[in-house]
């Protein structure tokens, strides 16, 4: 399936003890489709891929294609690990379980960088015949990649479709991809969506935010597409001011998302594994203003 439009980072669903609630994430990721998301990645940041093992990895990744087949929604799972072999083994597994598109987030815990990095990049390529997406994380992962280097990987993998960019500003760095990339390939804009209608301009094909509020992106997108733009503004700049609060650093706006989730009823508990952002009544107070002016726009 094409990627496209609104591709939320599935949440990480606990109950209230911590363990992996699979009901509760099916349930989740069924009514975040109703609400507009038109695909699902799991294993983003977002989605706390880093506080979870192995095991309860594999029966997120069949949940997860599950409930996208039965929904006609596209399912796009991201290759997390660090070293070339296991991610290698990672990805015959996402092939084979049938996801529409590998994410690739580039090893950062040693920050390889140059030919090293460049070689992980295109052995995963050659790997798998599935459809890629380079996530270009620098503000996360500490490791800068110029856009020719991506355009070298795309001119030589054909599977190499898709760029999640979340670099700060993103702007420069989106125009200069769509420059070069070959013809087909796709750009998505990252960060919770700040630049999205700024990625739409420069010819983004999509955006991938967090979870929480899907309903609301669907809307800014399809009023850019409607050529709306006063409409996409409009929605956009009360979504702005709660994600300039919430999303002061990753674990911060984890726990603020969970919050909506379980607010707006998509969620049962909204626990995040430990360590985690640790709110105070002042966060909790700004938080509350800006979620009432921002649920105007629900569905």
């Amino acid at each position: 399936m094409e990627i496209q439009g609104i591709c939320p980072i599935a949440p990480a669903v606990y109950d209230d003890s911590g363990a992996v609630d699979l009901r509760d994430y099916r349930n989740c990721c069924e009514k975040l489709i109703a609400l507009g998301a038109q695909s699902l990645t799991l294993f983003g940041i977002a989605g706390e891929y880093y506080k979870m093992d192995e095991c309860e990895e594999e029966i997120l990744i069949d949940a997860t294609l599950e409930v996208c087949r039965r929904n006609s929604a596209s399912c796009i799972i991201s290759n997390t690990k660090h070293s070339t072999e296991s991610a290698l083994r990672r990805a015959k597994r996402i092939e084979e379980s049938g996801a529409d598109c590998m994410m690739v987030l580039p090893p950062f815990f040693l920050k390889p960088g140059g030919a090293a990095l460049f070689e992980h990049i295109d052995e995963l390529c050659d790997s798998v015949k599935i459809p890629l997406m380079f996530q270009y994380a620098p503000d996360q992962t500490g490791v800068s990649i110029a856009p020719d280097i991506l355009v070298k990987l795309a001119q030589k993998h054909a599977n190499l479709k898709y760029f999640k960019i979340e670099c700060k500003p993103p702007g420069a760095y989106v125009s200069a991809l769509m420059k070069q990339l070959p013809s087909g390939c796709k750009i998505f804009v990252g960060n919770a969506g700040f630049q999205m209608i700024e990625g739409f301009y420069r010819g983004a094909s999509g955006v991938m935010p967090g979870p929480s509020m899907p309903d609301v992106y669907r809307k800014i997108w399809d009023a850019l597409l409607a050529g709306d733009n006063r409409e996409a503004q409009r929605v956009h700049d009360k979504l702005n001011a709660l994600l300039n609060h919430i999303r002061q650093n990753v674990e911060m706006i984890i726990h603020f998302e969970k919050r909506i989730l379980k607010r707006r009823g998509l969620l049962q508990s909204d626990y995040c594994r430990k360590p985690g952002f640790v709110s105070d009544p002042v966060y909790d107070r700004m938080f509350d203003e800006l979620y009432n002016m921002i649920q105007e726009e629900f569905r």
